[in-house]
């Protein structure tokens, strides 16, 4: 790993201008990467030693204090200690020539509230705080959700602006977003832990935060309090099922499958020749209910309705079971024979033509996206919304997987100034789970107008150490009736799941061709905004599009409004 750091440096420093923006977000780049690995070492090593120094510790009568701080003391006096301060050294220096200043601002809403800090957001994600908070996060993944009563959310962290957790942040609650940046100055989030329990205004000026102290009388309990612990107006219509366990495309309706799926047949139906987009199938509304009830899987739906109870009266632990007991199910061969007809006719790989392995693990996959249905943090989310659980259905859109290249997210409206005239994108290397999901560093992102769609300007170069890349093969996507409703940041609650495992790659940016070659970062970028803009013409308001680049083309996997 520490070898692909020095080729990329190396390349960065044969490109070096004085006072250049450009270079210097490459420089940063680099060097964020160099210390996502030196945190993890760390801890690797903290965790591998500090067991062995504890026992000899108790053995030896050592004070506890020493005991404890023995492994974090190794680790300062190692060439870790050395090279973090470094970096630590470097950062200011190149955020100011790149003009970034110490926030990366990522939801920008003027709020104000009492301050707490916690070590994980998600440790607090379930919690209701009755009056308004500013949390202070040491860590977020990009997976969790916004806890109620939270007006904004900092962090050192550094979630990508795309990650489900930045979307729910712009769009938390019934009709207000929460605050939410990534600071980049220590010290200053250190002065902002000591104010525990104090209240605090903050206040945007040019994408920064200016932070200030407040009397508690001077914090007005307004409705962007009161917002954030009302129950939204969302509500589950429950689908019923229609009587076919697997749809093609050409069948795919509303009352069907999912937004999702609706929306594949709508671009396959409209987007020009050069936009792909990829076969799909799927298993319809009530699927999952009708093969519950099937006589084989009676036991299972006996156990399953017992759990539900128990969950419903406030015990969660119950939902891991629910998850378990699902995964328990048997498949009718019906269903079986359907799936694979469709596939067939829909000149997709059927996994039972492959060896007769495959489709087990096909319909292992199928039903960890049914089971997903019962994860906590969906169910969570749900219920502070108050929507029914009981009405929602999860249908299941299965799509060829493209063996990406480059994996990007787009936004049409700029979520960042919430300029309409601007489309704002993401793009890593490999699949997009990697983008969306909790995968540390930044994404290359790009910034261009409608207008002038020729000219894209970099905002922030690559940082993420893993790509996820696959072979031909299959994903099941979940495609429920509770992603997509008005006023609610349903998407990503909800699993995925490739048939074949993907392989993590270790990230070489020395040789990469979207980083190396202007031309060709040019010709891809421009394109994916193109896209974009096509896509958002044809839906007639701002979208949110996933998609993948293979030699070139572009491939659009999904897109739904842009909340």
């Amino acid at each position: 790993m520490f070898v692909s750091f020095g080729k990329d440096w190396y390349r960065v420093c044969e490109v070096y201008k004085p006072n250049d923006a450009q270079w210097a977000l490459q420089a940063k780049a680099v060097l964020d990467r160099l210390q996502l690995v030196v945190a993890e070492r760390s801890i690797a090593f903290h965790t591998k030693i500090q067991p062995t120094v504890q026992y000899l510790g108790r053995l030896l009568a050592v004070p506890k204090r020493a005991i404890d701080t023995s492994a974090e003391e190794l680790i300062r006096a190692g060439s870790a200690a050395t090279l973090s301060a470094l970096i630590n050294r470097f950062n200011p220096v190149l955020r100011k020539v790149a003009n970034l200043g110490c926030w990366q601002v990522i939801s920008p809403v003027e709020v104000g509230g009492f301050v707490t800090s916690v070590n994980e957001l998600i440790t607090v994600q379930n919690k209701v705080y009755k009056k308004p908070t500013v949390i202070i996060a040491t860590k977020v993944t990009g997976e969790e959700e916004i806890p109620d009563g939270v007006v904004a959310v900092l962090t050192p962290d550094t979630p990508d602006i795309l990650s489900h957790v930045s979307i729910r942040a712009r769009n938390c609650k019934a009709c207000l977003s929460v605050c939410f940046a990534t600071c980049y100055d220590q010290n200053l989030l250190r002065n902002l832990k000591l104010k525990e329990g104090k209240a605090v205004s903050i206040k945007i000026k040019s994408m920064d935060l200016i932070i200030r102290d407040i009397s508690a009388s001077e914090l007005s309990l307004s409705s962007s309090v009161f917002s954030s612990i009302l129950r939204r107006t969302s509500t589950l219509k429950r689908k019923t099922f229609r009587g076919k366990y697997a749809v093609s495309v050409e069948e795919f309706t509303t009352e069907m499958v999912g937004a999702k799926s609706c929306n594949i047949r709508f671009l396959r139906e409209r987007v020009p020749s050069w936009i792909k987009i990829p076969n799909s199938v799927a298993l319809p509304f009530g699927t999952f209910e009708a093969v519950l009830s099937e006589n084989i899987n009676k036991d299972i739906a006996s156990r399953v309705i017992g759990l539900h109870k128990s969950v419903s009266g406030g015990d969660l632990t119950k939902l891991k079971v629910i998850q378990t007991a699902i995964q328990q199910m048997h498949a009718p061969l019906s269903l079986k024979n359907e799936l694979a007809s469709k596939m067939r006719t829909s000149r997709m790989s059927w996994p039972g033509d492959q060896s007769e392995e495959r489709w087990p693990l096909a319909w292992q996959a199928i039903k960890r996206v049914w089971a997903s249905k019962w994860n906590e943090r969906a169910y969570v989310s749900c219920r502070k919304a108050s929507l029914n659980m009981d009405n929602l259905r999860m249908a299941v859109l299965i799509q060829e997987v493209i063996c990406a290249d480059y994996a990007f997210v787009i936004h049409t409206k700029n979520p960042l100034s919430g300029d309409e005239s601007e489309i704002y994108a993401e793009i890593v290397k490999g699949l997009g789970e990697s983008l969306v999901s909790a995968y540390p560093g930044r994404a290359m992102s790009f910034i261009t107008r409608k207008n002038n769609l020729k000219n894209p300007i970099i905002a922030s170069y690559p940082s993420k150490n893993i790509g996820l890349f696959s072979k031909p093969s299959i994903i099941f996507r979940s495609d429920s009736n509770g992603e997509d409703l008005q006023g609610y940041a349903g998407a990503g609650l909800y699993d995925s799941v490739i048939l074949d495992e993907e392989d993590k790659v270790v990230l070489d940016y020395s040789t990469d061709r979207l980083l190396i070659d202007k031309a060709f970062q040019a010709s891809v970028l421009s394109r994916i905004a193109e896209a974009g803009k096509i896509i958002e013409t044809l839906y007639g308001c701002p979208q949110d599009i996933e998609g993948v680049v293979k030699d070139g083309v572009i491939h659009v996997v999904q897109a739904r409004p842009q909340i």
